[in-house]
């Protein structure tokens, strides 16, 4: 018998309170974690550069070359990281991600890229460590889509805090991102104080979603071997996706800048809390789909959905008949539905489609490592090949591509997994 008929078919009092509690604590958690990651972007350096490269894009590069190692390393340490002791190591690596920003500080270009490189391989961590807390659940749909959609608001709010820093207090481009991370440290500490009083998953989510264990080379290797396809389907559609996500992150203020909003601090806040809101209240429905295989399929169409929106958005911008200012939303909207999918409930309902006794960090250090690979080599191709486009141009091109292919790989994964799920 299913083992989900064994479950309560609503949620207790106590269930909900735990579900507003986790969805509150982990969005304002890796929201302050954020400040440690992005605000720098905003910053230009006038235009330094060395070897023929901008050193804005040699500190980006740098800083994803310290992710894409983290979750090489992750793909291990995350998918093997045990409930006690998450504490000890989230303070590790964000208290070495800050001393990362005041040596960055104070040490002259371009060994700046050192810093970066420490700074991104121990963030590249949080998002196991954090997501940790969340999966397993009933109500993980709610919360993981709450806790992804905090990196789309505390990319915008950090960098309006970054950009209010060296516009209204002068702040030098070198200490202003230490100087963000440090407005954020105090609150980041009360919130993983809170974290860590969070109750486990209980015996309804355990039976519901299966229990959520550290897995082993032997496992990992096991379900690899039996999900190939759909993991070199996911694999792609996740490096499409980071991409996209890390282009227009890491590069938005250039993007910004070309459209006209160079001194609108503002920006970036508003566009992309509209944007957060927007996507939560499209993925968070999520939780009401008890069925764990009809919700895989949704996930599915809702990720096709997301292509085909920034896609035609892009298109539409490319003949000069849409906005500039609009196409940064939609194509914002469109890109985050997908990208915020996959960090929040697609390996989730996996693993409870299938009855997978794992855990989602595995699955996301996977596709993650690819996805970073495919960030550094986008980012470097264009400076090392100097290609003639400015930043707006080339996302704009590439995102319709990218579309294209992603509304493919979409389709055969959806089709791949029916098929495996019928021959269960």
């Amino acid at each position: 018998m299913n083992k989900q008929q064994h479950t309560t078919a609503t949620f207790s009092a106590k269930q909900i309170a735990t579900a507003v509690y986790l969805a509150v604590v982990v969005f304002c958690t890796y929201a302050s974690i954020f400040a440690f990651r992005k605000p720098f972007t905003v910053a230009t350096f006038n235009g330094l550069q060395f070897w023929g490269v901008s050193y804005q894009t040699l500190l980006i590069i740098s800083q994803v070359i310290g992710y894409m190692l983290s979750k090489l390393y992750g793909i291990r340490f995350i998918s093997e990281l045990q409930r006690r002791g998450r504490w000890r190591t989230s303070l590790l690596m964000v208290g070495t991600a800050w001393i990362s920003l005041l040596l960055f500080a104070v040490v002259p270009a371009p060994f700046g890229m050192l810093c970066f490189l420490l700074n991104g391989f121990t963030l590249g961590f949080m998002w196991g460590v954090v997501f940790s807390y969340v999966e397993g659940r009933r109500a993980t749909d709610f919360i993981g889509v709450v806790l992804a959609v905090s990196f789309i608001f505390a990319g915008g709010f950090s960098r309006s805090v970054g950009k209010w820093l060296l516009l209204d207090w002068n702040m030098s481009e070198y200490w202003m991102p230490f100087a963000t991370a440090t407005v954020f440290a105090i609150p980041l500490f009360v919130f993983y104080v809170l974290l860590e009083k969070a109750a486990p998953p209980d015996a309804d989510d355990e039976n519901e979603r299966t229990v959520r264990k550290p897995m082993n080379s032997e496992e990992r290797r096991l379900f690899v071997q039996k999900y190939k396809w759909g993991v070199v389907a996911f694999v792609i559609i996740y490096l499409l996706l980071t991409i996209m996500r890390d282009l227009r992150d890491n590069y938005m203020a250039n993007m910004w800048n070309e459209l006209g909003y160079a001194k609108n601090a503002a920006v970036f806040a508003k566009t992309e809390t509209i944007t957060s809101l927007a996507v939560l209240a499209l993925i968070g429905t999520l939780v009401f789909v008890r069925k764990n295989m009809k919700a895989f399929r949704i996930i599915h169409w809702l990720l096709m959905l997301g292509f085909l929106l920034a896609g035609v958005a892009s298109l539409l911008f490319h003949f000069n008949m849409l906005d500039g200012a609009l196409w940064m939303q939609f194509t914002g909207l469109g890109l985050y539905i997908a990208y915020v999918l996959f960090n929040s409930v697609f390996f989730e309902r996996l693993l409870a489609t299938f009855s997978i006794a794992g855990n989602v960090g595995f699955l996301i250090y996977l596709a993650d490592a690819w996805g970073y690979l495919g960030s550094i080599s986008v980012m470097l191709s264009k400076e090392l090949f100097k290609l003639q486009l400015n930043w707006v141009s080339f996302y704009s091109l590439l995102v319709i591509v990218f579309a294209v292919i992603g509304i493919a790989a979409s389709y055969f994964s959806f089709s791949y997994f029916t098929n495996k799920y019928k021959g269960r």
